[in-house]
């Protein structure tokens, strides 16, 4: 009897068969389980029905535009279902994690383009340069400028045999410039400012890579900025000066209003340096005691975000600066303010004021942490009389620092 039941068992059709028809490994779910995992199958097959994947790219592609970056992860995942290998797929999904800030997901998504195509597509090493850091980072870049420079190779010529035979190449076509390949320098450079700085030989490779995107591009500002900070740092001010001055006359209006106005706002905004580097090009305005263009950047930062503190207390900082070098003119010069000096003097202090009371004020809003930046705010405020009043602050809004074409007040050094 024992024998019957156990020979009875054998032959029972065993369950492993259930995953030979299409079904791999559900047996082990719950069903709860099986159920999401057959409607997902169900799904990806109705989408693939219904939508190609350059469908559902584009589809992507709009949701990126509108900074929809939840909705274009399901477009572009269902892009992947029907099509996992798609490179360009991966890329665009790589690009939305770190959108929503899923760096490891993101650098999945990267890693496995790379897996799958290693010498083609540049843009997914620079994304991988930028999650992650040091020598890691300077790794990623390079292969990517490796790849960058091979494309741009095999694209010139093609463009080459295209003219040849009388036809142009595809004007949707992203075509690939060596502005791309300086802008990719200039990210090693920046590593070689910051993670690798205390390396054997960090300033050597940091100014040999400004120099290969100067090569590459030879008016790229966020090159001639990074230049001007590498001159600045080894004590070369007039050189690092010159070459911040060049930097800012390339996107700044009031430096360049030739070229301003013969440019259309859509070119004018590709131009503009990131607004963190702008930041960064105001302050070395100030240290470098050109006052009157640091304001001018400054202005344009705060028309274009007004909820940045360190901005604001940046052109409370300079208005301050502006008003003690004419202080100490006035004592070197053995004379009295003029009534217009005075009337000027006392615009630069009510701007201050104004300026570091919206710092302060934005400060506490925001719960920001620089506790250095506060103790500074608090301190030019103490000395210039404390926080502007409400009914007082409309006196900012009708006093425009003194620009290069107005002429300014001698400038004074900066003590940051």
């Amino acid at each position: 009897m024992g024998g019957q039941a156990k020979s009875k068992k054998k032959n029972k059709p065993k369950r492993k068969d259930r995953r030979e028809n299409g079904e791999p490994g559900l047996v082990y779910l719950s069903p709860q389980e099986r159920m999401k995992v057959r409607m997902h199958e169900k799904a990806k097959k109705k989408t693939a029905e219904k939508y190609s994947v350059q469908q559902l790219l584009e589809k992507t592609q709009e949701c990126v535009d509108t900074f929809d970056f939840e909705m274009a992860g399901l477009f572009c995942q269902r892009a992947l279902d029907v099509e996992p290998t798609n490179l360009q797929a991966l890329d665009m999904l790589g690009h939305i994690y770190s959108e929503l800030g899923d760096t490891e997901k993101a650098k999945g998504a990267f890693l496995h383009n790379v897996e799958l195509s290693p010498d083609t597509g540049h843009s997914k090493y620079m994304y991988l340069g930028q999650l992650h850091t040091g020598q890691q980072a300077v790794d990623y870049y390079t292969k990517g400028i490796q790849v960058l420079l091979s494309s741009i190779e095999k694209q010139e010529t093609t463009t080459t045999a295209l003219m040849g035979a009388a036809a142009l190449p595809d004007e949707d076509s992203e075509l690939l410039t060596p502005k791309d390949v300086s802008v990719a320098y200039c990210s090693i450079a920046e590593i070689y400012f910051t993670d690798l700085c205390m390396e054997e030989g960090a300033a050597d490779k940091c100014r040999e890579y400004i120099e290969r995107a100067l090569h590459y591009q030879h008016d790229n500002p966020e090159a001639l900025q990074l230049m001007a900070s590498y001159l600045f740092s080894t004590q070369k001010n007039q050189e690092g000066k010159e070459y911040l001055l060049k930097s800012v006359a390339t996107w700044l209006p009031s430096k360049n209003a030739n070229a301003a106005s013969s440019t259309s706002n859509e070119d004018v905004q590709n131009d503009m340096p990131p607004y963190e580097s702008r930041i960064t090009t105001a302050k070395l305005l100030i240290e470098s005691e050109e006052y009157e263009t640091a304001v001018d950047v400054l202005e344009g930062l705060l028309e274009e975000d007004d909820e940045v503190v360190q901005v604001w207390y940046l052109s409370g900082w300079v208005c301050y600066l502006q008003w003690e070098k004419a202080k100490e003119q006035h004592q070197t010069d053995g004379r009295e303010a003029t009534e217009e000096e005075k009337e000027e003097g006392k615009a630069l202090v009510d701007a201050a004021r104004s300026y570091l009371t919206n710092a302060r004020k934005l400060y506490s809003k925001l719960r920001c942490d620089d506790q250095l930046l506060l103790e500074h705010v608090e301190q030019l405020l103490s000395e210039l009389g404390g926080e502007m009043e409400e009914e007082d602050a409309a006196l900012e809004e009708d006093y425009e620092p003194c620009s290069d074409e107005e002429g300014g007040e001698p400038e004074a050094p900066m003590e940051l």
